[in-house]
């Protein structure tokens, strides 16, 4: 039996930009190369919005729609695992069977279908949350079973309710779309899942949202990161390998191949950290220079992350390289540039914490610092103005500020 496996296909990304119709053909590419297979399984976020445009509708219909055309390699449903066989369309099965899950992207409030439900609904895909399904080709059993993005915080959670044992003599796959650590998607929302509290016994383990591939070995349990189809968080790791899908091949021995794409858009990431011998513009331009010596078949995107310290006019001159490039390549800018200002400030604060003064004591050196930069010292007392507002008397501190009163001996007399 052989089983192709995709993630991430972010149907939409780049809505209305040079980036739009990206998804699509990398998508297109992708499942052209699965059409040989028994099974697809699709780990999450095929669509890049919650609540897509009916012209990514009708795109993502149009690529879908080729393993429904395509003729079933004699693989059967046997049964599903929790979940009412009506849901499932006998369209469905018809043609190559695709499996998916939702992703982050697609979840929606409780109650509400998301995009990934209505596919199955149409019948062009069956979906899976916490629940499974089984199929079987020449004497070769799949279970497969899957649990749908839920937020970080509750997936342990949820995994812990549904509790997913795998099948005694099939070969088991748990399909997931969550960050596992130490694959972390955004440390903002951290996950409560990791390699050790996973399902045990399961002999593949799927998990998209993690935008680069890989897999590792817990146990006897192979955890695969399909990466994605499209590179839509320009991060240096997604520079670092390419983009395609992993097709397994169940027999004696199992084996599992990365099968790159070949015709995606190329993605460049460079760090520049400016000298101060040379301009910074012609130091970008000296990059992009190297960067586009060969040809490419769609014109690149290059991200170039800045360091250094901020001189001039920087945003005009990055405006302009984007301008002066934008028919050779498709250019982000991002920056992390020293400021003297903020590095004064820095400075200060550095100082006042080695001193070890209270939170009172520094807002207030802080706001004698920053009132002597201004030359504004000298207009009125800041002390007295910072010990209203450390009052809560903000209504008389407006009032100074304002010209309302004027002065503060005035005002504290007549408490």
């Amino acid at each position: 039996m052989l089983i192709s496996i995709l993630s991430d296909l972010h149907f939409g990304y780049g809505l209305n930009t040079k980036l739009e119709n990206d998804s699509y053909q990398n998508a297109q590419e992708a499942i052209s190369k699965c059409l040989n297979s028994d099974l697809i399984l699709i780990a999450g976020d095929i669509f890049d919005s919650r609540i897509p445009k009916t012209e990514v509708w009708a795109n993502t219909l149009r690529v879908l729609s080729k393993p429904l055309l395509t003729k079933n390699k004699d693989i059967k449903l046997v049964k599903t695992i929790n979940k009412d066989l009506s849901e499932i369309s006998k369209r469905s099965l018809e043609g190559l069977p695709v499996i998916a899950i939702h992703g982050t992207h697609e979840r929606r409030g409780k109650g509400q279908i998301n995009a990934i439900q209505a596919l199955e609904e149409t019948g062009f895909l069956i979906y899976l949350h916490c629940n499974g399904i089984i199929f079987e080709k020449d004497g070769q059993k799949v279970a497969i079973q899957g649990m749908s993005g839920v937020p970080e915080r509750y997936a342990k959670q949820v995994m812990d309710k549904w509790d997913p044992k795998p099948v005694d003599e099939y070969y088991n796959i748990l399909i997931l779309h969550q960050s596992i650590e130490p694959f972390i998607y955004s440390p903002l929302e951290p996950p409560t899942l990791n390699l050790t509290n996973l399902p045990k016994g399961f002999d593949l383990i799927i998990n998209g949202h993690i935008h680069t591939r890989g897999r590792t070995k817990i146990d006897d349990t192979t955890l695969l990161l399909p990466g994605g189809t499209i590179v839509t968080q320009l991060k240096k790791e997604e520079s670092e390998v390419s983009k395609g899908l992993y097709q397994i091949r169940i027999d004696k021995e199992t084996n599992i191949n990365f099968i790159p794409l070949e015709d995606n858009r190329k993605f460049f990431y460079e760090e520049i950290k400016l000298k101060s011998d040379l301009t910074m513009r012609d130091q970008i331009e000296e990059v992009l220079t190297k960067k586009l010596s060969q040809d490419f078949k769609k014109i690149p995107i290059i991200k170039l992350k800045i360091f250094g310290k901020e001189s001039g006019s920087i945003g005009k001159d990055l405006r302009e390289i984007q301008k002066k490039y934008s028919e050779k390549a498709i250019i982000y800018f991002s920056r992390e540039l020293e400021s003297p200002e903020i590095t004064r400030k820095i400075e200060l604060l550095r100082s006042l914490r080695e001193k070890k003064l209270s939170i009172e004591e520094m807002g207030l050196q802080i706001l004698r610092k920053n009132l002597e930069n201004l030359n504004f010292s000298s207009t009125f007392d800041g002390e007295s103005i910072f010990r209203l507002l450390s009052e809560g008397e903000t209504e008389k501190a407006f009032s100074i500020l304002s010209g309302q009163q004027k002065t503060l001996t005035q005002l504290f007399k007549s408490e």
